[in-house]
């Protein structure tokens, strides 16, 4: 099971690893992570993405709470939220396929933000979902990626 877990953090030096220490201990492997400042700069969240089974991840959690330069742990696998993902990447094109690969992409929300005779950078900004959705369809449409660079997902609750 994929847990979504938002935890606030004071924006010191070093507790980004004593965070990602507590996962590796326990033999989680970390899918995703982003780590940025709130509104109060003195406070980061980090959103980390593991697969792992429930009763494990709770012990995870309580070990996390007990860290000092915690604030406060949330687990969003049961509630309501909303997450995104940034994705960049470019796809080789040929002057007769490039038309085809451009209705692909704008038809999935996402943006051309450079293109040139052989490549298209595109960007999209969406669910995990989505952004699979575009890249499989490119891909089964006989497009190459060259090159991809996802932001792991940031999330909220609602």
């Amino acid at each position: 099971m994929k847990h979504i877990i938002s935890v606030l953090v004071e924006n010191k030096f070093g507790v980004l690893a004593r965070v990602a220490g507590l996962f590796s201990a326990r033999g989680f492997n970390i899918n995703s992570l982003t780590v940025g400042e709130t509104e109060d700069p003195s406070v980061s969240r980090m959103t980390i993405v593991v697969k792992g089974d429930d009763k494990i991840l709770d012990q995870v959690k309580k070990q996390l709470n007990k860290l000092i330069d915690v604030i406060r742990v949330k687990d969003y696998l049961r509630k309501e939220h909303i997450d995104k993902e940034l994705v960049i990447f470019k796809v080789n094109v040929n002057k007769k396929a490039k038309a085809k690969a451009i209705t692909l992409i704008r038809k999935s929300a996402a943006n051309i933000v450079k293109s040139t005779a052989d490549i298209i950078a595109v960007e999209m900004v969406g669910s995990q979902d989505d952004i699979d959705k575009l890249f499989y369809a490119l891909k089964d449409n006989g497009y190459k990626i060259k090159e991809m660079v996802r932001s792991g997902r940031i999330a909220m609750e609602l």
